[in-house]
């Protein structure tokens, strides 16, 4: 089926699905009925901060008459009152961090009131809660050094992919420049605060507490969340491994959806340049205590060459792309404090790599299913169970010097399955203290299946692959000791057992029996304690520090499956050791102008041992080899600045800046490479954002959200010698978004508007980044977004 056709199928069925379903619940709702003396209402609402976090734990009281009564909020924001006898009354909501919130409210004549209420921080930097720290605290009380991008933000960026959204925090970093609009997902490993990219991401992906790293090669499917459904974004840089384990030795990244007391439903559709159609839609519908939400996206792009004009041959080919992903949850809420959930996701991914012989494919289903319940004696409970199935298909091929031709070397075949486990506690201890604790662990079964080539002949077939269980127990205390000074410690126990591995090898072209190699058991643990302080200095100032601990287990990829990208051939290694981190961090928050100006400083120092790299063995015209190996120690010193400016309710200005010295310490396989920078970190990183949204002005012309954001890299290397240095460069992207009718707005949005081309990768022709891209389109919501 042609690809466009294809596309406008599943676009104009997701929104249609969406839309009859809405109007569905809206066809289903009740009639109102007439007054009456003795008429009882029902009064409910959800409490948010300003950045749309739902907030859990907040004290309702609603008062109507001699009618009083309170509440506390659960796991959803959500509140509810019964049989309210009058139908006008107030309500009073309270939040430890948050400023008071009061209200009127008034019946129509519907017996169902729907309030919101939103709270504001009760001191200058407690903007928003940060769920990344394993429980809801208000920003200026978290040690961690934390970015928050809102919704709001979210939408105003011309960024059609999270990965491009979150390269707006400096120090965010995949293994290879390009996004993965285009390429390859096993180069989508991201990495923070300069420890060193690979294909294995250093730092933790979340969405909504579950792990999206890909179980297998750790790298992640930043395509894997419908745009649309996406509330916030959270990242934690430096290591939290005292709370999240193995991924979580560079941080984490929690990608928070979108949630509702009522039902919505909206939708995001464009069109751009590379013949690139795109439809993102989220919907929930809510009836009683149930809900149901849906979201999906589809996606498709011609995409473009990645060798610069002069180094292309006939076998340079766009690299393209094309992708589906499909969300449904139902969730049953159990009393005023609790519910349940389960949410099934399917998502498919092609990708062609820029030569006729090479693409990729990707199909993962899953199950995840979940519970929270808060209890003001026991605290709040969370459960989340998830697994499912994986298969990822991949070839490879050599190129000839001049590019004129291909053959085909590999191709691979990965299926993996994974299950895991998560139970969370926490409870405030008086109002000076708050306890977490918990357990989690996880299961994986993959293996490398590939076939050899030779001259266009099946030459030869290769199997790897294991077993990886990981479990860990982690437990937490906050205690601010006075108004002033604030001190938190965790410690988390990991062990991990790889087994069952082995390597089969079978030759086609004779009649020898295959080689089998088994690999013999291994185990390790570790150890991660923090320790973090606050200190207000002033009512405006406070300075903050930590030092921890931190790992990272070498994947099933790592320690088994090879590739090729180009003429570079990396090879497994099977006896890799974990990667363990030592870090500390220091810094200062503020605010200034009445809150208008607010900002965060943060000196960090991280030692890491036995980081895992792609070391260099040999080089030849041809073919450049590559292995996987336990490097001895290496360094990263550097600093983050973030500062925001509000400078009106209704325009901003943010910025942010990472430099960072990364050299590898000791290597004693290779001594040369000491002292020689961390390959694919670049030196520094600045961007910054400018937002003016008015959407309901007075004045047309006024009605518009307009966004701007530029970013600078500085150089990196894209090898360990230091000889394959990628350069620096600047990209500017716009947003211009109007209005057009009550629920619709159209925009038009560019990526790299001076169409910067810049170097992504040296394998060792130098590949692209991606040109200017161009895209109109619009947006469209019902309900209370």
């Amino acid at each position: 089926m042609n690809k466009n056709i294809k596309w406008a199928v599943l676009n104009y069925v997701a929104t249609l699905v969406g839309l009859v379903a809405f109007s569905g619940l809206l066809a289903a709702r009740p009639s109102p009925r007439p007054q009456s003396a003795n008429q009882r209402y029902q009064v409910e609402g959800v409490v948010k901060d300003p950045s749309g976090a739902v907030l859990m734990g907040a004290q309702v009281t609603l008062r109507a008459a001699d009618y009083e009564a309170t509440q506390t909020t659960g796991p959803d924001g959500h509140f509810i009152f019964f049989q309210v006898p009058s139908s006008r009354g107030t309500v009073s909501v309270s939040a430890t961090g948050f400023a008071p919130f009061e209200a009127q409210w008034k019946a129509g004549t519907d017996e169902t009131v729907i309030l919101k209420a939103t709270l504001h921080p009760a001191a200058a930097v407690e903007q928003i809660t940060v769920t990344a720290t394993r429980m809801q605290t208000p920003l200026n009380q978290a040690t961690p050094d934390v970015r928050v991008l809102t919704q709001r933000e979210v939408a105003a960026t011309p960024a059609l992919t999270l990965d491009s959204v979150l390269q707006q925090v400096p120090g965010f970093t995949l293994f290879r420049r390009t996004g993965s609009r285009v390429a390859n997902p096993t180069a989508q490993g991201v990495s923070l605060r300069g420890v060193g990219a690979s294909g294995a991401s250093r730092a933790l992906v979340l969405e909504d507490g579950i792990p999206l790293n890909d179980p297998f090669g750790g790298w992640v499917y930043w395509d894997r969340v419908p745009r649309e459904a996406v509330g916030r974004l959270e990242v934690v840089r430096g290591g939290v491994s005292d709370l999240y384990g193995s991924p979580a030795m560079g941080g984490v990244i929690n990608i928070l959806t979108r949630k509702a007391t009522t039902s919505e439903f909206s939708l995001d559709t464009s069109y751009g340049n590379e013949n690139t159609p795109d439809g993102s839609f989220w919907s929930t519908i809510r009836h009683g205590p149930w809900a149901m939400d849906f979201d999906g996206e589809a996606f498709n792009t011609d995409g473009y060459v990645l060798v610069n004009q002069q180094d292309r041959g006939a076998v340079d080919t766009p690299a393209n792309s094309e992708h589906e992903v499909g969300d449904a949850t139902l969730e049953r809420k159990l009393g005023e404090n609790g519910r349940v959930f389960a949410t099934a996701t399917y998502f498919r991914e092609i990708r062609a790599n820029g030569t006729p012989l090479t693409y990729n494919r990707t199909h993962t289903r899953q199950l995840a299913v979940g519970a929270d319940w808060v209890s003001e004696r026991a605290g709040a409970f969370s459960f989340r169970g998830y697994g499912g199935p994986e298969v990822f298909d991949q070839t490879f091929s050599s190129v000839v010097g001049d590019r004129s031709s291909e053959t085909l070397i590999r191709s691979q075949r990965v299926p993996a399955q994974q299950t895991g486990i998560g139970i969370q506690w926490y409870r405030p201890v008086g109002t000076k203290q708050t306890l977490a604790a918990g357990f989690d662990g996880r299961e994986v079964r993959g293996a490398s299946n590939e076939l050899g080539f030779t001259a266009g002949r099946m030459t030869s077939a290769v199997g790897a692959g294991g077993r990886q269980r990981t479990t860990g127990v982690y437990g937490e205390d906050v205690i601010r000791l006075t108004a002033r000074w604030q001190v938190t410690a965790a410690l988390r126990f990991d062990h991990w057992r790889n087994y069952d591995a082995l390597s089969t090898s079978k030759s086609l072209t004779s009649a020898r029996p295959a080689t089998v190699t088994n690999f013999p058991e291994r185990t390790e643990s570790a150890i991660s304690p923090r320790l973090g302080m606050l200190y207000r200095l002033t009512g405006n100032i406070s300075l903050v520090g930590s030092a921890y601990r931190a790992f990272r287990a070498p994947t099933l990829n790592e320690l088994y499956r090879g590739f090729r990208v180009g003429n570079v051939v990396t090879n497994a290694n099977s006896n890799l050791k974990a990667e363990r981190l030592t870090g500390a961090e220091a810094g200062a928050q503020f605010d200034a102008f009445r809150r208008k100006l607010t900002g965060r400083g943060t000196f960090f120092w991280s030692d890491l041992t036995d980081p895992i790299a792609n070391v260099t063995l040999n080089v030849t015209p041809r073919l450049i080899t590559r292995q996987r190996q336990n490097l001895g120690r290496t360094r990263s010193r550097g600093v983050d600045l973030d500062a925001t400016l509000h400078v009106t309710p209704t325009f901003e200005l943010s910025s942010g800046y990472e430099f960072v010295y990364a050299t590898i310490q000791s290597f004693a396989a290779n001594p040369s490479l000491v002292g020689l920078k961390i390959p694919q970190v670049p030196s520094q990183v600045f961007t910054f954002q400018t937002l003016y949204s008015n959407p309901t002005a007075s004045s047309q012309w006024k009605r518009v959200t307009l966004g701007l954001q530029g970013r600078y890299v500085g150089n990196q290397f894209d090898d360990d010698q230091n000889l394959l240095p990628l350069g620096n460069f600047f990209t500017l992207d716009a947003s211009l978004s109007r209005r057009i009718w009550r629920d619709t707005e159209a925009y038009v949005a560019v990526e790299n508007i001076f169409d910067e081309r810049y170097a992504v990768q040296r394998t060792p022709v130098p590949q692209l980044g991606y040109p200017v891209l161009f895209r109109v389109g619009f947006r469209m919501s019902f309900g209370n977004r």
